[in-house]
């Protein structure tokens, strides 16, 4: 695995983009792309983010130019055939940020989740999470609303989320009170790797 130089210093534009600031933010994005060129070798190394906001904005700004990828489908396309799954018993619930939904992501990140749960947990009324961005943090009452109708929805028996972005998944574990966390994790937890030439199969 191979992180950028500077990453701390690095944004992909998103937060500026989301106030209106459309200079700044290409210029945050040209700045990763720049280092994201370095890192990947010219773009030969495969490029993952693992917030799908992230993605979804340098994959407008460069993905013409860099391969870019998102984190659920990466694990979808890439990685969930080349491990063992061993599935949790218990239900899972998973929640497609806005920009999963817009990159076509959904049914992928259903699919990861069902590979690793034999109950996986939508809700179709909540279709955003309301952190609009970074806003959730200064007006709360906008994650309140958007978020009204998923306590009643998850059942009791489901006590873990997932999602694919840090911020959505702070207002949705906040209101739907169970912990939401990266897709990731699921995977990690349920996946052992297969012997090489399992995986080449």
């Amino acid at each position: 695995m191979v992180i950028p130089q500077g990453v701390s210093e690095l944004c992909c534009g998103q937060p500026f983009e989301s106030k209106g600031l459309f200079d700044v933010a290409d210029r945050k994005s040209a700045e990763l792309e720049e280092a994201l060129r370095k890192a990947s070798d010219g773009g030969r190394i495969p490029i993952v983010f693992d917030t799908s906001p992230c993605a979804w904005r340098m994959r407008r700004f460069c993905g013409d130019r860099l391969p870019v990828h998102d984190v659920v489908e990466f694990l979808h396309d890439h990685v969930i055939d080349r491990v063992r799954i061993t599935p949790r018993v218990s239900p899972v619930a998973v929640h497609p940020v806005c920009s999963v939904r817009k990159m076509g992501g959904v049914e992928k990140l259903e699919a990861i989740a069902a590979r690793c749960s034999p109950r996986v947990v939508t809700v179709p009324d909540v279709q955003c999470c309301g952190f609009a961005g970074d806003k959730g943090f200064t007006r709360p009452e906008l994650n309140a609303h958007a978020l009204r109708r998923l306590p009643s929805a998850i059942p009791p028996n489901c006590t873990a989320g997932y999602s694919s972005s840090r911020t959505c998944e702070i207002g949705l574990s906040q209101h739907g009170r169970i912990p939401y966390r990266s897709i990731v994790h699921l995977v990690d937890a349920c996946a052992t790797p297969l012997a090489d030439s399992q995986a080449a199969d």
